[in-house]
């Protein structure tokens, strides 16, 4: 009954929050002086012309106006019509979406993968050589920049070893649509060819995004084993004479991690929402490319519409992040 009342309490905050978020965008997406009728009818279009575009998309009335009507249309379900693609935001983010989650869901694997085995060692040979090598390597892959991370991937494994794609998500047409993860509905359709293809393409963006969420896990993992280690109860473990291995396993881990499971949550939400750069430099046809092109035509639907996904997904990782809390640690109950 406490986990319902937790996610019920969350749920509420849900709308509010998305409002609030929505209205922060709506007003600075319109101070920016770009007029999204003459992008899209273009420079030399004729004023008529123009007029007639900014009356079709209610361009035309008056900020507030426009604000009330567009959050009456996501209430029913519509978010509006792109002004770039001429097709509904709704359908554009759908179509773009499993892109941007297999991309995510990659790099979150490969991120925990590394990341907790080497939080884990880290901690427990604290000061050595290989402690320091971790804590550097953490540190570098948190302050890089993921555009110029990019870059030098591209850089050295397609330009000098010529080992992976530079751009894309895959060379000519993918596999036909099952679940819309090009490596997942290859396996489906027995196509090992496009499979691997598939995962050449996706190396780059993935290791791109999979080296600072390693270097999130890492740390925290780091931190939480750290503080379990000096916790009382460990000692009093370890003066009853029980074997190393079995303190650290049986003890040590299973405490230490419950904040680094929760972290991982939060990474992949950011993940799904927070992939623009990593997308754009790549050319993956995922929601940050959307977004991005969508900024560069200032196309309000299409940026509200994202911004509106992004709020979302962020709510509802913490919301499961709460949950998970409360279920792998009874003191959060």
């Amino acid at each position: 009954m406490r986990l319902l009342a937790l996610a019920l309490r969350r749920c509420l905050w849900m709308p509010p929050t998305l409002l609030g978020l929505t209205l922060i965008v709506f007003s600075v997406s319109h101070i920016i002086p770009a007029d999204p009728a003459r992008v899209l009818a273009g420079e030399n279009a004729p004023y008529e012309q123009v007029e007639a575009l900014r009356r079709k998309f209610g361009l035309d009335k008056p900020l507030p106006e426009q604000f009330v009507h567009y959050v009456s249309d996501v209430v029913h379900g519509n978010m509006g019509i792109s002004l770039y693609t001429q097709r509904p935001v709704a359908d554009d983010l759908v179509e773009r979406l499993p892109a941007t989650v297999e991309l995510a869901l990659f790099a979150i694997v490969l991120a925990v993968l590394l990341g907790l085995p080497l939080g884990v060692v880290s901690a427990l040979r604290r000061n050595s050589l290989l402690d320091h090598v971790v804590r550097v390597i953490t540190i570098a892959g948190l302050a890089m920049a993921a555009f110029w991370l990019a870059m030098l991937l591209q850089l050295l494994f397609s330009m000098h070893l010529n080992l992976t794609p530079v751009q894309g998500r895959i060379n000519g047409w993918g596999p036909d649509p099952i679940t819309g993860f090009y490596t997942l509905d290859a396996l489906i359709r027995g196509d090992g060819e496009t499979f691997f293809t598939a995962l050449r393409y996706l190396t780059l963006p993935m290791l791109t995004l999979a080296i600072p969420a390693m270097a999130t896990i890492v740390r925290f993992t780091r931190a939480g084993v750290l503080n379990v280690m000096r916790s009382q109860f460990v000692f009093y473990q370890a003066a009853m004479g029980l074997p190393r291995r079995v303190v650290i396993w049986k003890y040590i881990l299973r405490a230490a991690l419950i904040g680094t499971l929760t972290q991982i949550g939060l990474v992949f939400g950011n993940l799904l929402a927070g992939a623009v750069v990593v997308e754009t430099v790549f050319s993956w046809p995922g929601l940050g490319t959307y977004a991005y092109n969508s900024i560069l035509q200032s196309d309000y639907n299409a940026i509200m519409g994202f911004t509106l996904f992004t709020g979302s997904v962020f709510i509802g990782m913490n919301l499961l992040v709460d949950i998970a809390q409360a279920v792998l640690d009874p003191r959060g109950r």
